[in-house]
């Protein structure tokens, strides 16, 4: 009679993964910075620069209270000089005197002797000074400036140990199956039945 049952055992399956250890160097990022200083052109002019100082040429047309006094002063002291000299003369006169002569008459025709200056006198009598300077131009170019800037991170170094990974892919069974025929109940089922009668004859 063969066996009605197969037994079949399923092993256990494991998966096994090694990492192996590694050193990693990680690079940095470098920046650049560009900056840009814009030049030009400047140019700077100073135009002739004119001075004029009128303060004598005013002075003689409205004299200040210190030329008023001076110009008295001054006119003060020519009077008296000329004083003295016409009564120096007139002395001169009495003393060369002749008998007869008329000294007085003389002096009094010299005082009645019209005088031909009648002190017209242009005004201003100074002119104004004029002072100058030269004129000058400066002119300056520059270039654009451009300025650049690196920087650069030092990289860092990463150590990654290593590892063993188990995984299991099967577990372990057992599996029995039937292989025999079917067994009909009642056995008169079975599409080859035989009844037992049909057998002994």
């Amino acid at each position: 009679m063969e066996p009605l049952l197969k037994i079949t055992s399923v092993p256990l399956q494991l998966e096994m993964k090694v990492n192996n250890a590694r050193y990693e160097y990680h690079n940095s990022n470098a920046q650049l910075e560009i900056t840009r200083d814009e030049g030009g052109l400047k140019i700077k002019s100073d135009p002739i620069k004119l001075d004029i100082d009128s303060f004598e040429c005013y002075n003689s047309v409205n004299p200040t209270t210190r030329t008023s006094i001076k110009d008295a002063a001054e006119q003060g002291k020519l009077a008296a000089y000329e004083a003295t000299a016409t009564y120096a003369q007139e002395g001169k006169l009495f003393l060369n005197a002749k008998i007869g002569e008329d000294v007085i008459d003389q002096i009094v025709t010299s005082k009645m002797e019209v005088s031909t200056n009648v002190g017209i006198a242009f005004t201003p009598t100074a002119r104004p000074e004029l002072n100058w300077s030269d004129p000058e131009m400066t002119i300056q170019y520059e270039l654009d400036k451009l300025s650049f800037d690196w920087k650069v991170m030092n990289g860092n170094f990463e150590f990654i140990p290593g590892n063993i990974e188990i995984s299991i892919t099967q577990q372990p069974d057992v599996v029995i199956e039937y292989i025999g025929s079917p067994i009909y109940v009642p056995p008169s089922a079975d599409p080859e039945y035989v009844p037992t009668t049909d057998l002994k004859a």
